[in-house]
């Protein structure tokens, strides 16, 4: 990265009057699943489905010293579990990140086994936001062994990144219809539904519309690589966006490091959306700030 990399991020949040940007979807992970999740994007891998050269690939402090230069004063440190035995030791990794990371978020995940609801209610006082990866993690939101897991969090109202678009890769656990049906169960589920929902876009903006905790963030969302890859946005949805930006439930998330371009483009798309700067300061700053625990 270099310096006129972090200028020009700078310059353009300032621009708006910002005192820096949030955001709500970054990926730091134990440095052995971090190395397997670089080894599936350099290989393009079943869950990919294209070529995805990742423009950040350094240690853990270089890349929390690019977030700070760029003037990101909160982010994430999303994990996901992809088979039993595994989330805790995610979530044990993480508080110890936050605690190492003043600006980190306390990030924690879950997975459908028989001990999920004992230590996702251990950690509620302290995780500030869960991840859930439908497509990675190969089950379904729906599954039995979740559904206390799922109240708990909902009485909690403890935000939840769920990826459960179909996008980049589809599977038999991914789509709008699971988690409609979850929402149905749990209406008060704080959920931040990942990459806008794409490809679903539509069902998924309903979603938002209808329930009052369901929110969407921007990761990936209308930059020139997530088009290439079948995921535009649709123009007639623009002035839902619009509504919906502007009252709160859009927020801005970007899938730092693991991106194919610089930072600076995912700002840029969301600013070709010509949605107004009203409407990009509260996507990238304060509809998370009134999100995320004080």
């Amino acid at each position: 990265m270099s310096g006129s990399d972090a200028l020009a991020v700078r310059e353009w949040w300032t621009r708006l009057g910002l005192p820096g940007l949030i955001d709500i979807h970054t990926h730091f992970l134990p440095p052995q699943v971090m190395a397997k999740v670089r080894a599936q994007f350099d290989a393009a891998g079943p869950l990919i489905g294209r070529p995805w050269p990742l423009h950040y690939r350094d240690t853990d402090e270089a890349l929390v010293e690019t977030l700070r230069s760029f003037g990101i004063t909160r982010f994430s440190a999303l994990s996901y579990a992809h088979k039993p035995d595994m989330a805790d030791w995610l979530n044990e990794w993480a508080a110890g990140f936050a605690a190492r990371v003043p600006e980190a978020l306390v990030c924690g995940t879950f997975f459908p086994e028989q001990s999920a609801a004992t230590y996702v209610e251990a950690r509620l006082d302290t995780v500030e936001v869960f991840k859930i990866h439908v497509q990675v993690g190969n089950f379904s939101v729906l599954d039995p062994l979740l559904d206390d897991t799922w109240g708990l969090v909902a009485e909690a109202g403890t935000p939840v990144v769920l990826h459960a678009g179909s996008g980049p890769v589809p599977t038999a656990y991914t789509g709008p219809e699971p988690v409609a049906e979850l929402l149905a169960r749990h209406p008060r589920l704080q959920l931040v539904i990942a990459h806008m929902g794409a490809p679903e876009y539509a069902a998924f903006l309903e979603l938002a519309e209808s329930y009052e905790r369901v929110h969407l963030d921007t990761t990936m969302a209308f930059t020139d690589f997530f088009s290439e890859m079948g995921g535009v946005f649709p123009a007639d949805l623009l002035p839902r966006l619009a509504e919906l930006g502007s009252g709160g439930k859009v927020l801005l998330g970007s899938d730092f490091p693991n991106i194919p371009y610089p930072y600076l483009h995912q700002l840029e798309s969301l600013e070709r959306l010509d949605l107004g700067d009203d409407w990009l300061r509260a996507v990238c700053h304060d509809n998370a700030e009134s999100l995320l625990r004080p």
